[in-house]
C-alpha cells in the first residue's frame, strides 16, 4: 500500500487555525484537542486511500481532481487533489458555508 505525504496549503493551515480559534473562543478546549484529533485520523486515512473521497464539488466547481472528505464527529470538511505521491490540502472548511464561494477565492486557484 502506498501512503501519500500531505502537503497543506497555507489557506488550509489558516483554516485550520481558525476553527481550533473558534473552539478555543466558546470555552470548548476538549472540542478543539477533539478537532485536531479528527483532522489528524482524517488526514492519515487519506494518505492510505487517497481516492475515498467525494468528487462533489469537482464537478459543481469544475476543478476535476477535487475531492472532500469529512471530519468524523465535526462539521468539517476536508478538501484536497492527489498529486504524485501526495495528498494537497487546499483547504478546511465548515460544511455549512457557501462552499463553492470560498472555493473559488483567487488565491486557493493559484
Amino acid at each position: 500500500m502506498t501512503v501519500h505525504a500531505v502537503i497543506l496549503r497555507e489557506q488550509a493551515r489558516q483554516d485550520v487555525d481558525e476553527a481550533i480559534a473558534h473552539y478555543l473562543g466558546e470555552g470548548a478546549e476538549a472540542a478543539a484537542l477533539g478537532f485536531v484529533d479528527a483532522l489528524e485520523v482524517a488526514l492519515m486515512h487519506l494518505q492510505r486511500h487517497p481516492a475515498t473521497g467525494s468528487p462533489r464539488y469537482a464537478h459543481e466547481l469544475q476543478l476535476p481532481g477535487l475531492r472532500a472528505w469529512s471530519l468524523t464527529g465535526y462539521p468539517q470538511l476536508v478538501f484536497y487533489m492527489v498529486g504524485a505521491g501526495h495528498i494537497d490540502v487546499w483547504r478546511v472548511l465548515h460544511g455549512a458555508r457557501d462552499i463553492p464561494a470560498w472555493m473559488r477565492a483567487p488565491e486557493d486557484l493559484a
